[in-house]
Parts: structure tokens; sequence; C-alpha cells
């Protein structure tokens, strides 16, 4: 079991224009964490390097001792990193229950002890997706698609999960009973999370601690309270959001 997540002076350019800058963070197992910014701050970018789909330019990622940057996001997801994607990435011709499946095929043949005889149906019940598990992906709301996202990387039964604006285009009340289910997850398996969110009372009701990108550059962290208050934030990030 790995019990930290360590990200360290992370840097990524493409071409000269740098996406990220010497960025740090850290997620402890069983904690969430947020990272928050105006859109072009390198959110997405960072996650994508986390979980190896982009290669770093600079600094390391490592499980506990175990590096993890440098290989490929098979390798990353075998090491124990599970994550969803801005864009829906689902198997739109499979139903709920079978997109489910298809993460537990390869749970079953490596991670069997620690799904302590979870189901395909255990996850979407998680996710309140029951009702639907027969339906195909495709003609889902897109609320319930999001929460099959999340369903799927939870069968992969990660130790680190990176949610990629899972609430996205969700309701009011989609996004607070989402807010539930993160945390029930959290409580349940332990994983450590870090959630990308532009709405910004879900992340604060969410997350223990928050990260701030600007510009591809980490410009404050701490608790949600602090982060409101920080004056940098509000002048490059919250301020514009709720102008």
């Amino acid at each position: 079991m790995n019990n930290t997540l360590t990200v360290s002076s992370i840097s990524k350019h493409f071409g000269g224009v740098y996406a990220l800058k010497n960025v740090s963070l850290s997620c402890e197992a069983g904690e969430i964490v947020g990272l928050i910014g105006p859109n072009g701050a390198g959110k997405t970018t960072l996650l994508n390097v986390i979980s190896a789909v982009y290669p770093a330019d600079g600094g390391t990622v490592a499980l506990d001792d175990r590096r993890i940057d440098g290989t490929s996001p098979r390798e990353a997801a075998l090491a124990g990193i599970a994550r969803t994607f801005q864009n829906i990435r689902l198997f739109g011709h499979l139903t709920v229950r079978q997109n489910v499946e298809v993460s537990l095929a390869t749970s079953r043949r490596h991670f069997r002890q620690r799904l302590n005889g979870m189901t395909a149906g255990s996850f979407l019940s998680e996710l309140d997706l029951t009702s639907v598990a027969e339906r195909k992906a495709s003609t889902l709301p897109y609320g319930h698609q999001r929460r099959l996202e999340i369903a799927r990387a939870l069968a992969l039964v990660p130790e680190f999960l990176l949610l990629d604006e899972p609430a996205a285009g969700m309701l009011e009340g989609e996004s607070q009973a989402l807010i539930s289910a993160v945390r029930s997850v959290r409580d349940r398996a332990r994983c450590g999370m870090i959630v990308i969110d532009h709405d910004l009372r879900f992340i604060m009701e969410v997350c223990e601690r928050i990260y701030v990108l600007h510009m591809g550059e980490l410009i404050a962290q701490g608790s949600p309270a602090e982060v409101q208050q920080d004056p940098k934030v509000v002048e490059v990030y919250i301020g514009s959001e709720n102008g």
C-alpha cells in the first residue's frame, strides 16, 4: 500500500511555452486534495504528467519511494493511479455495467486482493447508477456519464484517484450528491484523491487541502479557508469566478 503521492518540481513545456514550472504537491492516502486555477493554468497538464499520459520535462512523480514518471499510462495504472478525464471517455456502445466490468477485468488479474469481493454492482451502487446498469453508456444524461467515469476508475481499485472536473455540467443537487459519493468512496477505500473543478463550492466543501495554479506556477496552497482569503488567489481566480 502506497501512503503518499509526491510531485516534486514538475516542469512541462510544449515548444517554447511552459505549461508547468517547478510545481510540487503531495497527497496522502485517504486525503482529498483540490487543484484550482484559471483556464490554461496547467491543471489538466499536471494530471496528465502524474498519470504518465505526458512525460515530464523536469522533476519527479513518486508513490512513496517508487518513481512513476517516465513510465507509461498502463504502468502508472498498475502502480495505483486511476483517473477520469475532462472530456468524457466512456465506451458508449457498452452498457453501464459493461463499462465497469472492463476495469474489473484488470483488477481481477492484478489486484484481486484489493478488490475484497467488490463487484460491478458494488461500484454502480456507490455512484447511484444501479437503476441504469443495463443502459448503453451513450444514452445516459451528462451527470450520470460523469458518475460512470468515476465508477469505472474506482473499479481499478486505485490507491490514488485523479478526478478532472467531475462536477462539470452538473446541477446543484447533482454536485451535492457527488460530494457525498466522493467522501463515501474515500472513507471506504482510503484512496487519496486529487480533484480539479471550476465549481468552487464543490471544491471548498469536498477538499481538505487546495493547491492553486496560475500560468503553470503554484501560487498558493492551504486549507479551503486559507486559499479563499489569499490575496493572489482572489486577484487571479476567485475574484473573476465570482464577478
